[in-house]
């Protein structure tokens, strides 16, 4: 028995316990291996005119025995010699695949998958034992490495007719690990993990009494292939495949990148959010592969948040196998994809918005709330990057637009005007925004909770500033109509005063901004009457209240009444105050403290 040639016997537990987190990657790790393997043999072949093979006759065999719980993993790669099994196997953290690289590296085209030489050893998490039985190509003695885990190794002279590698993994016991004893399991993983190496892994199955070998693999991943020689059926039913929708996305996206370093991605944007999207178990992230090989099934760190609903796959060359997600974390490369396909996104969504309007409006509807969260947990940093993909119902144009779009609208406009409400009819009836629609101006109607906290923490769009009409800085008066309204609550100051203290409001004055309504609500400071209303319908014991102003149409009969009031009745006035509150609460969607008050006196005032 052998030592292994580790700084203790403790690498070996770490690596085995903590390197992987799932047990299943075993399988994943020995099938690159046996890639390798086969690939190291065809480069020596297309260099050394001495080794004649056929390539085609290239294959990884996958026997599992549950009569002896042991599963085989073969292959007809270059094999090992009886040094090489012991310096790639008997020391941890060697590499041969490693070594064979770092010899040939000036010479392209040579895709090694092993890069540190651990995965190896991850097949001690569901084997009791390990036997290596492995023949060097051109070689005339076969050798069999033997493990059963940290105390060491025996490697003895053995018995194998055909060059390559066999590792017999004699399975512990244990309902946990019968799983990698059934066919039906064993073929799930493989496409789960391997589906994408470029030799046919393959199983015997039967049909009809007879047995044959089944390759289970797909061998050439789409995205590797030219994307001029892809259908649109092909991408769709990948996407269907391989992230069980069964709705046709709405695009698709396929990258290759070259240069300083190498990437092919294929990312699509589904035509609709997941039942679980906007559930806390939602989990975002795209496929990272390694040279065909699963790294991780979501790899959050592809993709930003305002962006979680992409699903797709990105595979390099240039990351390990062997990577753990806090290296991943930290990997400039993975930041520079992740940026890059960040970008393909947008310009892919901005293209849509133009070219096909249609697939866009879907879009929105189903994620246009991720875009606008994207902007406000942000406060308004990823403004930049997102505000182009912003719609908003336009009173002008009925519809939907883009920011842009309104812009191109109301050109000699200085201002963005937008209103808020529960829908899009219920705004329409606002007072404020009655008024500025007779006036000719575009208001953006903003019926989604989250509408007014972008807009504010955005600030401008281009070099407008937004502006809600129901707030108090809205004033399109000409200078004399704001000389002549001045006058008119200057005169009025008691009887506004008055009517001020009978209410719970900021102000009470006259205003010339209503059409046909007698009064409405505008606000002063940071808080909307909308906001409010969000902000107070979450489970907080905090209670917000905006600074409100009750507005009275200054052109409206009511005028008169009240100006009788002051001068004949004034705490007949002080319920007139109230009702007219009480009517602008209700126009804003707002509740009235004391509805049967109110009630009382709307029928005191009708009787008298």
């Amino acid at each position: 028995m052998k030592e292994f040639k580790a700084e203790s016997k403790r690498l070996m537990e770490l690596m085995i316990n903590s390197i992987y987190t799932n047990k299943e990657i075993f399988l994943r790790e020995i099938i690159s291996n046996a890639s390798d393997a086969i690939d190291k043999l065809h480069y020596k072949s297309l260099t050394d005119k001495n080794i004649k093979i056929n390539k085609d006759e290239f294959a990884i065999i996958i026997t599992a025995d549950k009569e002896n719980r042991t599963l085989t993993i073969a292959d007809n790669g270059l094999g090992m010699t009886k040094e090489e099994l012991e310096t790639n196997l008997g020391t941890i953290a060697k590499s041969g695949s490693f070594d064979f690289k770092e010899q040939n590296k000036k010479q392209e085209n040579i895709d090694i998958i092993g890069q540190f030489g651990v995965g190896f050893y991850s097949a001690f998490m569901v084997a009791s034992k390990v036997e290596v039985l492995s023949k060097a190509y051109g070689s005339e003695n076969s050798y069999c490495w033997t493990s059963s885990g940290i105390n060491g190794y025996t490697i003895r002279k053995s018995k194998k007719e055909n060059y390559g590698t066999d590792i017999i993994l004699t399975i512990k016991e244990g309902e946990e690990f019968d799983r990698y004893l059934d066919n039906y399991e064993l073929k799930g993983l493989i496409k789960k993990y391997s589906d994408y190496i470029t030799y046919p892994i393959k199983m015997e199955t039967s049909h009809d009494n007879q047995t044959k070998l089944e390759t289970i693999n797909s061998l050439i991943p789409l995205w590797r292939r030219n994307k001029k020689d892809i259908t649109e059926e092909e991408y769709n039913t990948f996407y269907s495949d391989k992230f069980f929708d069964y709705e046709k996305p709405l695009c698709h996206i396929h990258t290759k990148a070259e240069g300083t370093f190498e990437y092919n991605s294929l990312i699509y944007i589904p035509s609709h959010a997941s039942y679980d999207y906007y559930s806390k178990d939602y989990e975002k992230g795209l496929q990272l592969y390694s040279n065909g090989v699963l790294i991780m099934e979501k790899c959050a760190d592809l993709l930003p948040d305002y962006f979680s609903f992409v699903k797709g796959v990105v595979d390099s060359p240039d990351l390990s196998l062997n990577i753990s997600r806090e290296m991943l974390q930290q990997n400039r490369i993975l930041k520079t994809i992740a940026n890059n396909i960040e970008k393909h996104i947008k310009n892919e969504l901005l293209n849509m918005q133009k070219e096909r309007r249609d697939d866009y409006l879907k879009f929105w509807e189903e994620f246009g709330l991720q875009i606008k969260a994207g902007i406000y947990d942000s406060y308004g940093t990823n403004k930049n990057n997102l505000q182009d993909l912003l719609m908003f119902y336009s009173s002008k144009k009925d519809k939907l637009v883009t920011l842009t779009e309104y812009l191109a609208n109301n050109k000699k406009d200085k201002d963005i005007y937008y209103a808020c409400g529960s829908s899009v009819e219920q705004i329409k009836t606002l007072p404020q925004v009655e008024a500025m629609i007779a006036k000719k101006k575009d208001i953006l109607l903003c019926s989604n909770y989250l509408d007014e906290f972008v807009l504010r923490v955005m600030g401008k769009y281009e070099d407008k500033d937004f502006k809600n009409v129901c707030s108090d800085n809205v004033n399109l008066d000409t200078e004399d109509e704001k000389e002549e309204l001045k006058a008119l609550n200057e005169n009025s100051k008691d009887l506004l005063s008055l009517m001020k203290d009978a209410l719970d409001v900021q102000e009470v004055k006259f205003t010339n901004r209503l059409k046909n309504h007698p009064v409405c609500l505008s606000t002063v400071g940071e808080i909307s009457v909308e906001m409010e209303k969000v902000m107070n319908s979450m489970p907080t014991n905090q209670s917000i209240n905006a600074k409100k102003i009750l507005e009275i149409n200054s052109h409206h009969p009511i005028v008169q009444k009240l100006q009788d009031l002051y001068e004949n009745d004034q705490e007949e006035l002080k319920k007139y105050s109230q009702v007219l509150y009480a009517s602008a609460r209700l126009i804003e969607g707002l509740t009235i403290d004391n509805p049967t008050e109110i009630t009382n006196l709307i029928c005191d005032i009708i009787t008298k």
